[in-house]
């Protein structure tokens, strides 16, 4: 067991590099206001894309300053539930041939008469 520790340092929780030269990625800092005059900050890198609503820590919902809301319909995002996306791949008339087709061999499995 002594052979495998390591003395001197505690694992993973520090690094023997320095950050000398290091430099970080470019960043901004973002404003959002709620509706009640709550200023939340937000830094995101340079290059990201700003979304114009987010949530502060108290849970309400903030909007970027110098941006506008946007519309309530194009927040929300339909459903797409399994039946809408089996339509998209099948017709009902296959469909329907499919489950005669399935129902055909499950009754010759349990030995009934297949018409």
């Amino acid at each position: 067991m002594s052979d495998r520790s390591l003395r001197g340092m505690r694992l993973g929780a520090q690094s023997m590099e320095t950050e000398a030269g290091v430099e970080p990625a470019p960043r901004q800092r973002v404003e959002y206001r709620c509706e009640d005059g709550e200023q939340v900050f937000v830094t995101f890198a340079a290059e990201a894309e700003i979304p114009a609503l987010w949530v502060s820590k108290t849970g309400k919902e903030a909007v970027l300053v110098d941006g506008e809301k946007p519309d309530e319909a194009s927040t929300e995002k339909s459903v797409r539930t399994h039946w809408d996306m089996l339509m998209e791949r099948r017709s009902v008339p296959e469909l329907e041939q499919t489950l005669e087709d399935r129902l055909k061999i499950l009754r010759a499995r349990r030995g009934e008469k297949v018409s």
